[in-house]
Parts: C-alpha cells; sequence; structure tokens
C-alpha cells in the first residue's frame, strides 16, 4: 500500500529564529518539528509555509499529491493569498483531508469551509488544560487516555461560533473556568476534516506525546480511501444503454 501523501503547513514568522519563545521550541519551524516527530513508515511527509514561494508553497500540483494537508497559522491570515485558500477548499471538497491546528480556526480555508466567522473566547495566559476524551472508540483516539493534561496553553473558550460538528472528540477545560470543543470533525463534499486546538507557538504542547498521537491518528483518520483523484466536477460521459 502506497504511503499516505501529507503536506504540513506552516505560518512560519514567529518560529523563524532561535531568538524567540516559539523559535527556541522548535528550531526549524513547527513545521519541521512535526515532520519529524509524526514521521512513519506509512507517512509521505512534505512542509510548506506562507513565504516559500508565490502559492505559499500550495501549489496546484502539491495540492493534487497530497492527501492530508495540515495546516497551522496563527497572526498572518490575511496574507494567504485568496486563490491558494480556494484551491484548498477545493481540494477537500474533492476528497482531501484537512487538520487545522490551533488558530487555524481563523484560517481563511477553515473559515470558508465552516461559512461562519470561526470566532471564540480567548486568553493568553498559560492556563492549564485538560483534555477530555470524550469520544474514546473513535479512531483519532485510539491509545489515547480518558483525558490528558497540558500545563500551559493558551485559552479558548465557548462561544465558538462553528456549525454543529459532526463529531465532538475533544472537550478541553481551563483552569480559568472555561470550557471548549477542542477536537471536533466535519465533513465537506469528500473530504474529511478535524480541527484540533493546541498549539500556541510558546508552548511545547507539539512535544506532547498524546498531542502528537492524536494528530498522527487524526491524519490516517482524514486521508481519503483510494481513488485519490476523485473529482466531483470533472465531465462524466453519457451512460449509452445498448
Amino acid at each position: 500500500m502506497k504511503p499516505l501523501r501529507v503536506t504540513i503547513w506552516n505560518e512560519y514568522l514567529a518560529d523563524r529564529t532561535k531568538r524567540t519563545r516559539a523559535g527556541k521550541l522548535y528550531p526549524g519551524g513547527m513545521h519541521e518539528h512535526l515532520k519529524q516527530a509524526l514521521a512513519a513508515p506509512d507517512l509521505d511527509i512534505r512542509t510548506a509555509w506562507l513565504g516559500k514561494d508565490i502559492n505559499h508553497g500550495l501549489s496546484d500540483r502539491v495540492l493534487k499529491e497530497t492527501d492530508v494537508l495540515l495546516w497551522w497559522g496563527h497572526g498572518a491570515h490575511g496574507m494567504v493569498r485568496d486563490k491558494v485558500a480556494d484551491r484548498v477548499v477545493a481540494r477537500v471538497h474533492e476528497g482531501m483531508g484537512f487538520i487545522p491546528l490551533h488558530s487555524s480556526h481563523m484560517a481563511k480555508p477553515f473559515r470558508r469551509l465552516m461559512g461562519t466567522p470561526c470566532t471564540l473566547r480567548w486568553r493568553e495566559n498559560d492556563d492549564k488544560c485538560v483534555l477530555w476524551n470524550v469520544n474514546p472508540n473513535h479512531p483519532i483516539t485510539q491509545g489515547v487516555p480518558l483525558h490528558f493534561a497540558l500545563e500551559k496553553e493558551e485559552m479558548y473558550g465557548e462561544r465558538f461560533d462553528i456549525p454543529q460538528p459532526d463529531e465532538l472528540i475533544f472537550l478541553s477545560w481551563f483552569e480559568g473556568g472555561n470550557v471548549f470543543r477542542g477536537g471536533c470533525t466535519f465533513t465537506r463534499g469528500a473530504g474529511r476534516i478535524f480541527y484540533f486546538h493546541p498549539g500556541h507557538e510558546t508552548h511545547p504542547s507539539f512535544h506532547d506525546e498524546n498531542v502528537l498521537r492524536v494528530i498522527g491518528n487524526a491524519i490516517r483518520w482524514a486521508a481519503p480511501p483510494e481513488p485519490r483523484d476523485f473529482m466531483p466536477n470533472a465531465v462524466m460521459k453519457p451512460i449509452i444503454e445498448k
């Protein structure tokens, strides 16, 4: 069986230099860290970022050769070209899996796929976060405990202005008292989407083994079945009855 073709996209601004807290946590960028941390024989992983080229590393060819796209963005959502965002949305409808992480709830592709503002309450206060696994039989939660803690994370809280998820996978609790639908799935066209909230750039969330296990499971869950080049808008030849 062919390896799943995974593209990890990162804004790559706060973590570009080692002089920043994010750069010290993720030398080479979060995309490279995730590429190494998620490496497995059944995954063929490439990376892309905002300033890689005019298409932010997400050309038509790259996206057509991507089974699952991970997306991390935070402060530069408006810098993503509309043409690229529309290209991602089209590929999700065609069957590509999409995993927006952390502040990617405000990314252009996610908001267009949701059709809502995707706003939420937030507090950057180093809150302790407990993620409750409320769907323990789901493929995304295999090998994940019924709850696990991140000692520091940016607080995201309700109300989270998204459509009703297909499935709630994680409910996040923060020590300030807030709760948040921190892991949920959606289907758009032929594509599967999993939003997962951990990953603030100044915290080591992407070093946590449970966070990494969830992301790895989500990649395999979101991957489209064969054939991979499903094209719902392709021109179909008429059926001729004999």
